[in-house]
């Protein structure tokens, strides 16, 4: 059976952030592997940054070592734990054994349950009385990007990049599929649009206008070929950017998006807020294609925020559900930002659905919005950055190559006399 630590996660995450975004790894548990020093010793020796953590009722009190070789004097950083506030100290210098033996500054007890620390030491961490405790647990403690780890994630990125390279319609019915990019204005969609570009042509790229004006930026029906930057090919995908939508009237006109599911706008079409499309415009098509269809919706929130739409942007949203149910479309979320969320750290990127605020957040899409969890995916779009990262691109990557699955699930089902328009 697995050993786990007493940490809840909230506790752990706080500790990881304090000592520099760490990755800890459980060595010892007293209450597995004795309350014995020499055991203690024996683990976790030589096992370079350690942390030790001991449950003392109420608050822990922990001690950090950059360095655990038994042989090597070095400062230890003293901390205790309550809630959520951190208080530290420095002592030492210490050889590793010295923590598990009388001395005269602070020491652990182990076989006996109990620790002493100085005086002095207390009323610096704001400590008093006799102090014993329930349990002691030991970490290594590793950089949650290191080597090993992010040559993994440039291996996952790479598999990634090939399987959408080489990626084919269902059936062959269209080249491309037509991924619709739907949400609150100033929710993500253009950046996720650029992200993409970028990731494929190897640079960071914003030739999707961002901005965050409460009118949005984009008020164009836009639909974007992306080319490989690797062979110059032009991908298997189009992703359209549309007006967003708003509790206003400014925003994308409801009765534009029957129109843009069944391909009737083309490219660069104006939206006008106060009323659709009609047919003889310009930018109309009257017999569209399977290929000038929208095979697949993706719902662009902001994670911050997705928790706290009006009642106005609620119900659009739930509209817009009925009308893709109607058409038989496949819809997918997208959560943007999700790197803001509290106690999320650049490294808990590499396993961002095990972290809890992400979960809950899924919890709550679902709960406000009916999405299913599995049809909801987390990303960090680029917005600042001046280089790519392969944490944010398999991210990215991950959920588009969903959004393709889910567009060969709309053409999978469509009814056969449907086909016969798909003329490339």
């Amino acid at each position: 059976m697995a050993v786990t630590t007493c940490l809840t996660w909230m506790q752990e995450k706080v500790l990881q952030n304090y000592f520099g975004e760490k990755q800890f790894s459980l060595l010892y548990k007293a209450s597995v592997h004795g309350f014995s020093s020499k055991g203690l010793l024996e683990r976790c020796s030589n096992q370079g940054p350690t942390i030790t953590v001991i449950y003392a009722g109420d608050y822990i009190v922990g001690v950090y070592a950059q360095n655990n070789d038994k042989e090597e004097y070095v400062f230890i950083t003293l901390f205790v734990f309550q809630e959520t506030e951190i208080s530290e100290c420095k002592i030492g210098p210490f050889q590793l054994p010295m923590v598990f033996q009388d001395n005269f500054e602070f020491y652990v007890n182990l076989e006996r349950k109990r620790m002493y620390i100085s005086p002095e030491t207390k009323e610096k961490l704001g400590l008093s009385g006799y102090i014993s405790f329930q349990e002691c647990e030991v970490f290594r403690c590793e950089d949650l990007l290191d080597k090993r780890r992010m040559e993994g994630v440039i291996e996952l990125k790479e598999k990634l990049l090939s399987a959408i390279r080489t990626y084919k319609p269902y059936g062959d019915l269209v080249h491309q599929t037509r991924i619709l990019l739907l949400g609150p204005i100033g929710a993500g969609k253009s950046s996720f649009l650029n992200s993409v570009k970028s990731i494929f042509r190897g640079h960071v790229t914003n030739q999707a206008l961002v901005g965050s004006y409460t009118c949005g930026t984009s008020d164009k029906y836009r639909t974007y070929f992306i080319n490989d930057g690797k062979n110059a090919d032009t991908l298997p995908f189009i992703l359209c950017d549309s007006l967003g939508l708003s509790e206003t009237e400014e925003g994308l006109c409801m009765g534009d998006i029957p129109y843009i599911l069944k391909g009737h706008i083309a490219d660069r079409y104006k939206f006008d807020c106060t009323k659709p499309i009609t047919p003889g415009h310009d930018n109309y098509i009257g017999s569209p294609l399977l290929k000038d269809r929208i095979h697949c919706v993706a719902f662009v929130f902001d994670a911050n925020s997705v928790e706290h739409l009006s009642k106005e942007m609620v119900s659009k949203i739930k509209r817009i559900q009925r009308e893709l149910i109607k058409c038989g479309v496949v819809h997918v979320v997208l959560l943007t930002h999700v790197d803001t969320l509290d106690m999320i750290m650049k490294g808990d990127l590499m396993d961002i659905y095990s972290c809890l605020p992400v979960k809950l957040k899924l919890e709550a899409v679902h709960r406000e919005l009916g999405f299913p969890p599995s049809n909801i995916f987390v990303v960090r779009n680029y917005t600042s950055e001046w280089e790519l990262e392969p944490v944010m691109d398999v991210l990215i990557l991950s959920a588009l190559r969903h959004m393709l699955w889910a567009a060969d699930d709309f053409l999978e089902d469509l009814p056969f006399e449907e086909t016969d328009r798909c003329v490339w």
